[in-house]
């Protein structure tokens, strides 16, 4: 694990509802500005870059909206993929066997006061300052 002050706070927990709204966050891959978000399946946090393993486009079908309308699955807007929310699994469409790139977060600090925070790795990288 890394140091603490390494840890990106990301958000609230609280702003994380079972199979709800999910939240979206810019990371660095490759030098690259990429999308990324944060959401809660079962109680648990998990975040995802914001890429289809189909085709690399954006999940959301709206700002934040991953979850299709049981909660149970994340789906792309595009092709309709279809993946487990706590692997990232492609269980349906197009990219069947392949899966969303899973980020390491977690949530931290005591119930009602959590924080989600995103724990960067080797070629995920927070986003140089502007």
């Amino acid at each position: 694990m890394m140091a603490d002050e390494e840890a990106i706070p990301i958000c609230a927990g609280s702003a994380l509802a079972d199979g709800g709204q999910g939240v979206r966050f810019q990371v660095s891959l490759g030098g690259r500005a990429t999308p990324a978000f944060v959401i809660r399946f079962e109680g648990q946090v998990h975040g995802y870059l914001n890429q289809c393993a189909h085709v690399p486009m954006e999940l959301d079908w709206a700002e934040g909206q991953f979850f299709e309308s049981s909660g149970l699955y994340l789906m792309c807007s595009t092709h309709g993929a279809t993946y487990e929310p706590d692997t990232g699994r492609c269980v349906g469409g197009p990219c069947r066997g392949g899966a969303l790139h899973k980020l390491r977060v977690e949530e931290r600090g005591s119930e009602g006061e959590a924080t989600v925070v995103w724990l960067p790795e080797r070629d995920i990288q927070p986003l140089a300052p502007v």
